[in-house]
């Protein structure tokens, strides 16, 4: 899961994909393009909206994404369009580009549809978010789980 900063939507969506996918045969993870803010936790409006839905995320750091993350994972879901290219910049070949896709398109195929940042905006904006990541990672999970 990529974002930006990977304190608002990327920590969300992980914590929302784990909570749906058994911890012993999945991995998930968070990570942002940008590195302003390694080591810390996620946006204290995410932490409340994933409690609000019985998920944990407070415990999560931030971490910058790296090309080794394409060795690391088998499917790469960014949050919009402007993490995307920059993920993309970072691919060696095909293959790693062939695992990056908008989260978004597990909803609603092929239409590159962003998740909206919500982190200059209200605590509304964090609701949004986390329905729409909702309903991606169920799609994600069922892909998975069968």
């Amino acid at each position: 899961m990529v974002c930006l900063g990977n304190i608002c939507r990327s920590p969300l969506a992980e914590g929302i994909l784990k909570s749906k996918l058994p911890n012993d045969s999945f991995f998930v993870d968070s990570a942002g393009t940008a590195n302003y803010h390694v080591g810390n936790p996620p946006d204290k409006r995410s932490i409340a909206i994933a409690k609000k839905y019985q998920i944990d995320i407070a415990h999560l750091k931030g971490r910058q994404f790296e090309v080794s993350d394409f060795d690391r994972f088998d499917f790469i879901y960014v949050m919009d369009e402007s993490n995307y290219n920059k993920v993309i910049k970072l691919a060696r070949n095909t293959n790693d580009t062939a695992k990056v896709n908008f989260i978004m398109n597990e909803v609603y195929k092929d239409k590159n549809y962003d998740v909206p940042d919500p982190y200059y905006g209200g605590d509304d904006g964090f609701e949004n978010i986390y329905n729409m990541l909702n309903e991606a990672c169920e799609n994600i999970s069922k892909k998975f789980i069968q």
